[in-house]
């Protein structure tokens, strides 16, 4: 059977068109609902994008014998440390969660739905894959350690899968607590990650007392978020002073306080900019959000476009399944790569621009490892497979690969 189009004939079953692609992108166009802010959607699509990139590109798995151990490039060239400046985007991730959240809460409130019933929505669509994926990494472990595999090497490639979850925790738990902070200004956790630094740092306090950031730095970013959703950020002088004063103190706390220039974690390092939060990974933070919203306007113009537009709604549908196996993807590559020995880039001490160069010719490899992951896992975020009480109409998708209709667009706002 043919079907013709105006872009010609097509078998059926075939990878679709040019021009079919287009005519699917303009129905999930036109079905997107017209008081969405797709600036919001690009920008958790650019902040997970970041987050992936970054990681595939500062973290090694260094082949020592029959041992994995952790590495960074970042250790033995400093100089590269505005990698992690680009690629470091959790701040906007949480201020745009933040801004999703007490939004999505105030509209739930005004139809009449209970705080229980939002809150167990969008927890789903956080926990629900985490537990696919930790499933599935006990039975790796277990299979590795009775295969003979060197507990530091088992440890360390499950220490660097499960890695993302402290930030699902984190993200948990500042969901669940929208309705108090909705109203928080951002500079009293601002205060309370200073006062902790001030501590920690300059009075010789105990180190322990660095992991109440992990709660107040990320705080800061997401009550950003309830700021814009209460209209306090819409004008671009706000933008230019988080941008302008986070830009400044970080540079003041970096070059006259001590902190590391790398917005990320170090293997061997004394200090850690991320783990926990200091105040220069939160001042950095606050300038990323300025630079965020001042991107705003240009970002709705660039996502105007029908196929943009499509390309974008299908990250945000896709970026849980994205964040929680990217790490899992660079893995499978490191460990199925070690079968042909010692390989530049992903096996070898990053301490050159050989190094460098290698691991950019990688990163396609970890694209497609990661595509394979999306396709075994993505349903378990979608809910692919589940009964629907909905109808038939909430199930129906416009398939470029899988690209979502506006029911299926209107859940990336759970994200």
């Amino acid at each position: 059977m043919r079907e013709t189009t105006t872009a010609g004939p097509v078998r059926r079953g075939v990878l679709p068109t040019r021009a079919g692609i287009r005519r699917a992108a303009g129905r999930v166009d036109a079905g997107t609902p017209p008081d969405r802010d797709r600036a919001v959607d690009a920008l958790r699509a650019l902040a997970i994008l970041g987050v992936v990139m970054g990681h595939w590109l500062v973290t090694a798995l260094v082949a020592d014998g029959g041992t994995l151990r952790a590495a960074s490039p970042l250790g033995p060239m400093p100089w590269l440390a505005p990698v992690s400046w680009a690629f470091q985007t959790l701040a906007v991730f949480f201020m745009v969660g933040g801004h999703v959240a007490t939004k999505g809460h105030a509209s739930a409130r005004a139809r009449g739905v209970t705080y229980g019933a939002w809150l167990r929505a969008r927890l789903a669509r956080l926990f629900v894959p985490v537990a696919a994926m930790t499933g599935l990494w006990v039975v790796v472990a277990v299979c590795l350690l009775l295969g003979g595999a060197s507990f530091t090497t088992v440890h360390t490639v499950v220490k660097l899968a499960l890695s993302p979850l402290w930030f699902l925790l984190v993200f948990a738990a500042l969901t669940a607590a929208t309705p108090v902070l909705a109203r928080l200004n951002p500079l009293w956790p601002l205060a309370v990650v200073l006062h902790v630094d001030l501590v920690r740092f300059g009075l010789g306090g105990p180190s322990w007392l660095g992991w109440v950031n992990v709660a107040a730095g990320w705080l800061v970013p997401y009550t950003l978020g309830a700021a814009w959703t209460r209209g306090e950020l819409e004008r671009r002088r706000a933008g230019w002073i988080l941008c302008g004063a986070g830009a400044v103190a970080t540079a003041v706390l970096v070059a006259w306080a001590g902190y590391p220039a790398s917005m990320v974690g170090v293997p061997g390092a004394a200090v850690s900019n991320l783990n926990p939060p200091t105040l220069a990974a939160v001042t950095f933070g606050l300038a990323q959000c300025g630079a965020a919203l001042l991107l705003r306007d240009r970002l709705r113009r660039a996502v105007r476009g029908p196929v943009v537009w499509a390309a974008v709604a299908l990250a945000n549908l896709s970026a849980m399944t994205v964040f929680l196996w990217h790490q899992t993807a660079l893995m499978a590559t490191t460990a199925t790569g070690l079968l042909a020995g010692r390989l530049p880039g992903l096996h070898t001490v990053p301490d050159d621009l050989g190094w460098v160069a290698a691991r950019l010719l990688w990163l396609p490899v970890f694209a497609a490892v990661l595509a394979v992951c999306w396709t075994a896992f993505h349903g378990f975020e979608s809910g692919r497979g589940r009964r629907r009480r909905t109808g038939a109409a909430d199930s129906r998708v416009v398939r470029i690969g899988r690209l979502p209709h506006s029911q299926e667009l209107r859940k990336a706002g759970r994200v």
